[in-house]
């Protein structure tokens, strides 16, 4: 694993690239080359967007390995403002004042006892914040934003209050959103070198500056012509299952593809859930079946590796 100091010697080197790795988490993690000058520039939006100058203490507990954790050494070197490390770990301890800390889901709870007058703004990326913790973080008054963006956009394009139950995300300064025939999001960003992006994130757009995300295109489960987002599922089922889970398709003879639910457990709970949700949700959006697993693989930062099954 790299340390601050083995990014910020890369940063000051005489190359205009950092290398960079995608999460990995929709197929094998990739090195890309991020222009320096693009992270620079989502550095100072950011960075303007929350106040951050030189009296500033931005928090670091993520590894340098990944985007977040190299746009938050970035964001401190162009404020001239402490950078104060912490462990990568889930359990965060906050003694003194930090204006601005990134975090990934699984991190969120260590906050939810953190006096609010100890933390500026918190920023969640790395995965979907799920609506149990999402509600639990609201409820302490810290200012927190769940973000949108990739390693392809030097962190994130868009933040989304986690307080507004509109759920909808606002894009930072100079960026602006419209929609493909599939309904997938495309990033227009004349001020980065990458100019335009498609991405497989299907949304609602509600303007163009703004958007709803649903889910993956590539976690589409076409079952009977009827489209589901599998990330759209799992904020319906959240609500009758505590344990971690995610929804994939499964071959359906009649129907072409089947709504499944992968759960931690054994075949007593994928019993139990069944029921429940067959219960409590509408049938059309049920699933057919519950696959039981020891335990779900996760990337470093906390994405779901989602495997299809037969």
């Amino acid at each position: 694993m790299a340390t601050v100091e083995d990014f910020i010697n890369e940063w000051r080197d005489a190359s205009d690239y950092i290398v960079a790795h995608t999460s990995g988490s929709t197929g094998q993690p990739k090195e890309i080359r991020l222009l320096k000058s693009d992270m620079a520039a989502s550095a100072k939006a950011t960075n303007a967007f929350f106040g951050i100058d030189s009296r500033s203490v931005i928090g670091l507990p993520l590894s340098v390995d990944y985007i977040a954790g190299k746009m938050a050494v970035v964001r401190s070197l162009l404020a001239g403002c402490r950078l104060l490390e912490m462990p990568v770990s889930n359990e965060l301890h906050i003694d003194s004042r930090v204006d601005l800390l990134s975090v990934v889901p699984s991190q969120v709870d260590s906050l939810l006892s953190v006096p609010t007058d100890k933390i500026g703004a918190v920023i969640v990326g790395g995965a979907a914040l799920s609506p149990s913790r999402r509600a639990a973080l609201a409820a302490t008054g810290i200012r927190a934003f769940a973000s949108y963006g990739m390693t392809e956009t030097c962190s994130h394009v868009a933040l989304c209050d986690i307080s507004d139950s509109s759920d909808v995300y606002r894009a930072m300064p100079d960026i602006t959103f419209s929609a493909d025939d599939r309904d997938c999001l495309v990033i227009e960003a004349p001020a980065f070198s990458f100019r335009r992006l498609v991405t497989n994130d299907i949304v609602e757009l509600v303007d163009a500056s703004s958007f709803r995300w649903r889910g993956r295109y590539d976690n589409i489960i076409n079952s009977g012509g009827i489209k589901f987002a599998a990330e759209e599922l799992e904020r319906l089922y959240s609500a009758f299952i505590e344990r971690p889970f995610y929804v994939t398709a499964i071959p359906d003879d009649k129907w072409g593809e089947a709504i499944a639910v992968v759960v931690e457990g054994d075949a007593s709970v994928a019993d139990s859930l069944l029921t429940a949700l067959r219960h409590n949700v509408d049938h059309r959006r049920c699933p057919k079946k519950i696959i039981a697993v020891d335990s779900i693989e996760k990337t470093s930062n906390g994405k779901i590796k989602r495997k299809k099954f037969d």
